[in-house]
């Protein structure tokens, strides 16, 4: 993951505040230049209408763009001193442009305020070793009924190599069987895989659907 993704992966932007900040608007990009090292470098901040983050440095000297910040276990002080420039201000963007979320994707936030919205729970995120991972669970009886975990996907399809945010929903074993067959279902990572499906929060499933099924789950907790 680069720096601008691993920076913004849980923020939203608010667009009137870039321009606040300093930004310019030019045909559809949002564009911010800082100077550093008396004036021989610059950062250059681009953020399209996608809240695609992109980060170019040019050496002002020499004229041409300068990559080197980008390598993976660079051991040049020089590089690292431009990757630390470039990370404070991004922070700073964040700060001052960005709205912070829980989750990453659109789909997850969306799922969890509903959640809030109909049975007033909030995420518990429990485990230090695993930050991202967030359980729900019945007030009554402190039952989870679902669980927000950040995976890789090949450990549900064994086909794609990409971080994804999943939910596990408690179901009855017939109706996970009958989900299975369908496109969009997985069966569950790291829970009973009897009892327990995985859906992916890519909105390849609609939110409805999903809400629908975390009732049942949620019913299902009620249970003794």
């Amino acid at each position: 993951m680069n720096i601008e993704d691993e920076i913004f992966k849980k923020s939203k932007i608010d667009y009137d505040k870039l321009l606040n900040y300093g930004f310019i608007l030019d045909k559809n990009i949002y564009k911010y230049n800082k100077f550093i090292l008396n004036n021989t470098f610059m950062i250059s901040i681009l953020i399209n209408k996608d809240d695609k983050v992109r980060v170019k440095v040019y050496d002002l000297i020499m004229n041409d763009e300068y990559t080197s910040f980008r390598i993976k276990d660079n051991n040049s002080s020089f590089a690292n001193n431009i990757k630390n420039e470039i990370i404070i201000l991004l922070n700073d963007i964040k700060n001052n442009c960005f709205i912070n979320r829980e989750f990453v994707n659109d789909q997850t936030n969306r799922i969890v305020s509903l959640i809030k919205d109909k049975y007033k729970d909030l995420p518990e995120f429990l485990w230090s070793s695993a930050p991202n991972y967030a359980v729900f669970r019945n007030k009554t009886n402190n039952k989870w009924y679902s669980i927000i975990m950040d995976i890789n996907k090949s450990k549900l399809d064994n086909k794609s190599n990409i971080e994804v945010e999943i939910i596990n929903i408690k179901l009855d074993p017939s109706k996970i069987e009958k989900l299975l067959k369908e496109n969009g279902y997985y069966k569950a990572y790291h829970m009973n895989k009897k009892y327990w499906i995985s859906i992916v929060l890519d909105n390849s499933i609609h939110d409805n659907i999903i809400m629908n099924l975390i009732s049942e789950s949620y019913n299902l907790s009620l249970k003794k």
